[in-house]
C-alpha cells in the first residue's frame, strides 16, 4: 500500500472550546466597589456562569432553564434528541420505552442503573436518564451553603451553584451524604462547596435551619429537623454517643463526619478521662488548622479533647470509644474494644498502634480502631482485578509491595489479588492512601465485572478492509473526513502525527482530502479507558493549543482528560506506573509524594515522580517522555538521547554553554557531537505548525496561530525585539499581532 499523490491543501484547525474560569477579584477591592461596578461583576460573573457548562450553552437567569428546554424547538419530531453540555461530541437520542433485553448501562448523570425514558448516545456509551438531562444549569442557593459575607450586594450571584460533571478534586464530597460519586454536581464558584444531585433534590422536602456558629467549631452548623427521614443521612450515626439519628441533629457541611444529636451538643462535657490515657484529664478544645488525632492516626479538623502538656490528643468521634464494633461488611465477627493500654502491632494493616486496640477472639487478630472498618473488596486503578483484604499471607515465599517494593510480611494484612494466577500484592497503608485512586465494591457484587467504556473503541466506523482482517479505510473521531490506511510515504517529507506528534512511520492513516496523518497505534487508542493515576475514567479528546499537566509541555493532538481537571498528551499516557527504564538498572514505580530532584533533568518534582526502591533515583513524566531519537541541523546523523557522561566538563554543541554532565542529553558517537534537550527539540517539540491557540485562552481579542520559523524577522508586540522564530501570530488578516512563545501569558 502506498499514499496516493495529492495536492497540497492548506491544513484544517479544530479550534479549541476552551473553558476558562476568571479569578476572584481580591476580597477588599469588592468591600470597595460601588454598587455601579457590581453590574460589571455581574456580567464577569454571567461569563463564568456560561464556561462552566459550555461555550454554547445560554443560561438564564432564572435558573430554570434545562438542557432539553434548549434543544426542544430544533429537535426532529420523529427521533427526539438532545445536545448535552457535557457530551458535545453527539447528540443524544431520547429512548422512550425499554426493549426485551433490558438496558445494561448506567446513567453517567446519577450514577444509577439505566431505565426508560432516557437519552443515549449512539456512538459511544454515554447515557442520561431523562429526568438527569432536565435538571437546571444552576441552582440559586441551597440551605447548607453558606454565605459569602463580603459579597453581600451580590447575594443572588454568590449564592448560584453551577452544575458539574463531577466535583472538584479538592472537595471533600457531597455536603450532605458526604459522598463523592460519579455523578452531576451543584458547585460554588466562590469556594469548595458541592452537592449532588440527589441531595441538591431534598431541600425543598425538609427543615434546615440557617447556619449557626459554635466556640467549639471553626464551621458554621445546620440544625436539621427529623433527620432519619432523609435516607442518605441513615448510614451515619452521632459523632459522640454513636446511637442512630433519630432525633434533631447539629450537622457540618464542611467536615466529614461532625454529626451530632442537638442533645448530645448541648450536654457536650468539657472534660473527661480517657480509658486510654490514665495521666491527666483531657480537655474540649478547638484548632482552626486541625489536629492529629493519636487514636485515629489522622489530622481532623472540629472540636478535639487534648492534654497540653503531653501533646495527647483525640477527636470528638474516639473521645468514647464503642465497646463493640459490628460490620459484617469489613469483618465476619465483631469486634470488642480491648482496654489495655500499650504498644502492639495492627493484624489488619501490619503498622504500629499505641493505644485503644479492638479484638476479634474469633479470629485472634488485635486491630487499631480505624482498621475496624477497613473495605473487605476495593478495585485500585493500579491493577486490572479487584484486590481483597487478608490478614496474613498462605504462600511462603517473600513477596514485595507492588506500589512501595518494600517486602509484605508473611503474618501481616495486606490486600492482595484474588484472580488465579495473579500474584499482585500491596500494603494496606500504600492502596489506601489516596482515595481517588480505589473505589470500595459491596459485598455480593460482581468484581470482575467488565467495563466497557474502557474497551471503546475511538474509530467510529470501519468501511473497508483487507484480507488480513485490517481495517483499510475508516470513519475516525478526530477527524471530518475518511482516513485510508498506508505502510509508506511516497514523497520524503518528514510529516508529523496529528495524534501524537511524532514523526510518521509505517503504517499509518492519512486523509485522502487534506493533509492529515495517523499513526496505526494512535488510531486504535481506546476512546475512554482506566488510567492508573486516577480512578475516574481517561477520555481520549482531540483539540489544539494545550498544556500538559504531567510533562507541562504545550502540545497539540491527542490528549487524555483524567477526571474534570487534568489532561495528560500521548507521550505521558504511553507511561506506565512500574516501568524498566535504559537510564537505570532497577525497576521505577511512581511515588505521588515524591518530592525530589529529578536525575534526568535537575528539576525538582512536586507532584509526584518515579522513584528507584533500591536507590536515589528519580525521574519525572517529562523526561520519561523524551523520544529516543531526534534530529538536529548540527548533525547529519540522528542524535540518541544518552544518559551519562563520563568527562568532567561537557559542553552543548548548539548553544555552546556549558552541560551538566550527570544530566540527560542528546549526542551522536559517530560525530561525537552532544547538545540539551532542550536545544535540540526546542521548547515546542509538541505543536504543529499552524495549530490554532483559541482567544479564550490569552489576554488577544483574536485566536493566534503557531509558526516554527518567522518570515522576514517582524517585530514582537510584546517586547519589542524582532522575531526569529516560534512565534505566535494573529489569524485574522487585518490584525498584525505577532508575539515570540515565549512572551505568551498562557492560562489554560
Amino acid at each position: 500500500m502506498e499514499m496516493k499523490n495529492e495536492e497540497s491543501v492548506s491544513e484544517n484547525q479544530n479550534k479549541i472550546g476552551s473553558v476558562s474560569e476568571n479569578k476572584n477579584e481580591s476580597e477588599n477591592e469588592v468591600e470597595n466597589e460601588s454598587v455601579s461596578e457590581s453590574k460589571n461583576e455581574n456580567e464577569s460573573e454571567n461569563e463564568i456562569e456560561n464556561e462552566s457548562v459550555s461555550e454554547n450553552e445560554s443560561v438564564s437567569e432564572s435558573g430554570s432553564e434545562s438542557v432539553s428546554e434548549s434543544e426542544n424547538e430544533s429537535h426532529d419530531k420523529s427521533v427526539q434528541q438532545i445536545q448535552h453540555p457535557f457530551h458535545e461530541e453527539h447528540p443524544l437520542v431520547l429512548v422512550a420505552e425499554q426493549s426485551n433485553e433490558g438496558l445494561k448501562a448506567y446513567c453517567d448523570g446519577c450514577g444509577e442503573l439505566l431505565s426508560t425514558p432516557c437519552f443515549t448516545c449512539i456512538h459511544c456509551n454515554y447515557h442520561l436518564h431523562k429526568h438527569c438531562a432536565e435538571v437546571p444549569l444552576k441552582i440559586f442557593g441551597h440551605p447548607l451553603h453558606l454565605q459569602h459575607p463580603r459579597w453581600r450586594f451580590l447575594l443572588k450571584i454568590s449564592f448560584t451553584l453551577f452544575l458539574r460533571q463531577r466535583p472538584h478534586e479538592m472537595a471533600y464530597g457531597c455536603a450532605l451524604c458526604k459522598e463523592k460519586r460519579k455523578m452531576f454536581f451543584y458547585q460554588c464558584h466562590r469556594c469548595w462547596f458541592s452537592i449532588d444531585i440527589k441531595c441538591a433534590q431534598l431541600s425543598s422536602s425538609f427543615k434546615f435551619s440557617l447556619p449557626f456558629k459554635l466556640d467549639i467549631h471553626n464551621h458554621a452548623l445546620t440544625f436539621i429537623e427529623s433527620p432519619i427521614a432523609i435516607d442518605v443521612l441513615k448510614r451515619f450515626s452521632c459523632s459522640w454517643c454513636r446511637k442512630p439519628l433519630t432525633n434533631d441533629i447539629s450537622f457540618c457541611s464542611e467536615c466529614p463526619f461532625f454529626i451530632l444529636h442537638k442533645k448530645c451538643l448541648d450536654e457536650l462535657p468539657t472534660k473527661i478521662n480517657h480509658p486510654s490515657y490514665h495521666v491527666h484529664p483531657i480537655f474540649l478544645n478547638r484548632s482552626d488548622t486541625g489536629c492529629f488525632c493519636n487514636l485515629y492516626q489522622k489530622k481532623h479538623s472540629g472540636p478535639f479533647y487534648g492534654c497540653t502538656l503531653c501533646q495527647f490528643n483525640i477527636n470528638i468521634g474516639c473521645a468514647l470509644p464503642m465497646s463493640i464494633v459490628e460490620g459484617k461488611s469489613c469483618h465476619q465477627h465483631p469486634f470488642t474494644l480491648f482496654r489495655r493500654r500499650g504498644s502492639f502491632i495492627c493484624d489488619a494493616c501490619g503498622t504500629e498502634g499505641n493505644y485503644i486496640s479492638y479484638i476479634c477472639s474469633t479470629c485472634n487478630v488485635m486491630v487499631h480502631k480505624n482498621c475496624t472498618s477497613l473495605p473487605r473488596i476495593i478495585k485500585f486503578s493500579r491493577h486490572d482485578h479487584c484486590i481483597f483484604h487478608k490478614y496474613f499471607l498462605e504462600d511462603l515465599a517473600r513477596q514485595d509491595c507492588n506500589i512501595c517494593f518494600n517486602e509484605v510480611k508473611l503474618d501481616r494484612g495486606n490486600y492482595s489479588c484474588g484472580k488465579p494466577g495473579c500474584n499482585y500484592i500491596v500494603h494496606v497503608n500504600c492502596v489506601l492512601e489516596d482515595d481517588h485512586l480505589y473505589k470500595v465494591i459491596e459485598e455480593g457484587k460482581q468484581c470482575e465485572e467488565p467495563c466497557k467504556k474502557s474497551m471503546q473503541s475511538s474509530i467510529i466506523r470501519v468501511i473497508e478492509v483487507n484480507e488480513a482482517g485490517e481495517a483499510t479505510k475508516i470513519e475516525h473521531f478526530s477527524h471530518q473526513h475518511c482516513l485510508v490506511l498506508a505502510d509508506k510515504m511516497e514523497e520524503e517529507i518528514d510529516r508529523k502525527c496529528d495524534g501524537c506528534m511524532l514523526s510518521i512511520s509505517p503504517l499509518f492513516y492519512y486523509c485522502l482530502e487534506c493533509p492529515f496523518f495517523l499513526h496505526k497505534t494512535c488510531v486504535e487508542l481506546p476512546r475512554i479507558k482506566q488510567h492508573w493515576f486516577r480512578q475516574s475514567n481517561a477520555i481520549l479528546n482531540f483539540k489544539g493549543f494545550l498544556e500538559c499537566n504531567f510533562c507541562c509541555r504545550p502540545c497539540s493532538g491527542f490528549f487524555y482528560n483524567i477526571g474534570e481537571y487534568l489532561r495528560m498528551c500521548l507521550m505521558c499516557a504511553k507511561i506506565a506506573d512500574i516501568i524498566e527504564c535504559e537510564g537505570h538498572q532497577h525497576f521505577l514505580f511512581f511515588d505521588f509524594k515524591c518530592k525530589e530532584k529529578c536525575n534526568g533533568c535537575g528539576i525538582r518534582c512536586w507532584h509526584g515522580a518515579f522513584k528507584c526502591g533500591k536507590c536515589r533515583f528519580v525521574l519525572d513524566f517529562a523526561c520519561l517522555a523524551l523520544p529516543h531519537l531526534a534530529f538536529h541541523k548540527i548533525d547529519e546523523h540522528m542524535l540518541n538521547l544518552t544518559y551519562d557522561d563520563d568527562k568532567e566538563q561537557s559542553y552543548c554543541d548548539v548553544c555552546e554553554q556549558e552541560r551538566d554532565p550527570t544530566l540527560w542529553y542528546y549526542s551522536c558517537s559517530i560525530c561525537d557531537t552532544s547538545a540539551h534537550p532542550k536545544c535540540v527539540l526546542g521548547q515546542f517539540p509538541f505543536l504543529k505548525d499552524g495549530i490554532t491557540w483559541a482567544y479564550a485562552d490569552h489576554s488577544h481579542t483574536h485566536h493566534l496561530k503557531f509558526f516554527r520559523n518567522a518570515e522576514g524577522y517582524p517585530e514582537c508586540s510584546r517586547c519589542g525585539k524582532l522575531c526569529q522564530e516560534e512565534i505566535l501570530k494573529c489569524e485574522e488578516s487585518t490584525c498584525n499581532y505577532i508575539i515570540h512563545c515565549k512572551c505568551r501569558d498562557y492560562q489554560a
